[in-house]
């Protein structure tokens, strides 16, 4: 079922399935903000992931000597939300533990995705509740897909990064679909960083974040740029499919990441992840600003 936030700058259209955000509309220009799943290219607009972000080595982990399987990502995106609260500018999705969950993650939790819509701001708020009698393990993320609009002549290659503040960053390849961990590199993005599709050949961007930081997506020929802001978010992916094409971007803000080329498959030693005990609760998310002066 689809529920919608709206004010006098946008309309947002979020799913109970996955908790999903489905679209975010300029109320003035009426400009499409969010990807609209295109199947041939990429079918989701902006899932959640939880309680994996990324693949984990041949689909399986261990835990307490029990090997458990779960695809890449997680299941969060996959499940039906319950919503527990909501108004015309705020709405609360809610998973909780079941049968189902338990066969693949071995933790009581309850799952909260908290949207609010201020002005031309949209926020994603993810809290986390240990309900287990024991320490719970778990990586989160957004991973929302921007339109990159090509009317008036534009093509996705007019399209860039920029990043606030400007300094290098610490970027993890990728041996898809794991990460190579022991050759991080420093890489400057202290200057725009053109979009493109071969930018994605070799898969997704991560980079490791020390502080806050802004990325926006912007094109020097329109008005048009989305930003998002990660206050606490320990690391983030860029990422469009590839080799198909389309013009899209995601900006993903992770507090969790894909398993490493050298991972034990032990989940009490994945890297990235977050450590809750029993209780208590576990609060992080990011912010997405979205400006078009169209008419």
């Amino acid at each position: 079922m689809d529920y919608q936030l709206k004010n006098n700058f946008l309309t947002v259209t979020l799913s109970d399935q996955g908790a999903e955000i489905q679209s975010v509309k300029d109320v003035n220009s009426g400009r499409e903000y969010i990807w609209q799943a295109d199947p041939k290219i990429w079918g989701r607009h902006a899932p959640v992931l939880f309680p994996v972000v990324g693949r984990l080595k041949d689909d399986q982990y261990t835990y307490d000597g029990k090997t458990y399987h779960m695809g890449q990502h997680g299941f969060a995106r996959d499940s039906k939300f319950t919503v527990e609260e909501q108004d015309d500018k705020h709405i609360v999705f809610l998973l909780t533990s079941n049968e189902d969950t338990k066969k693949m993650y071995p933790f009581d939790f309850e799952l909260r995705v908290t949207y609010s819509l201020v002005n031309n701001l949209l926020s994603e708020h993810f809290t986390v509740t240990n309900t287990d009698t024991k320490e719970m393990i778990f990586g989160i993320g957004g991973h929302p897909g921007f339109n990159l609009p090509t009317d008036n002549g534009l093509t996705k290659n007019d399209y860039y990064f920029k990043f606030a503040p400007s300094m290098d960053h610490v970027k993890i390849p990728l041996k898809a679909p794991y990460l190579d961990w022991d050759n991080r590199s420093l890489l400057a993005t202290d200057s725009l960083f053109e979009i493109s599709d071969e930018l994605f050949k070799d898969d997704a961007w991560v980079f490791e974040l020390k502080q806050p930081n802004k990325i926006s997506i912007r094109t020097d020929k329109s008005d048009y740029h989305i930003n998002v802001k990660m206050e606490n978010a320990p690391f983030v992916g860029l990422w469009s499919q590839y080799p198909k094409s389309g013009n899209y971007i995601c900006i993903e803000p992770w507090w969790g990441i894909a398993d490493t080329l050298d991972s034990d498959g032990q989940l009490e030693h994945k890297r990235g992840m977050n450590h809750i005990a029993p209780n208590e609760v576990w609060e992080n998310g990011f912010t997405m600003a979205f400006h078009d002066k169209a008419k």
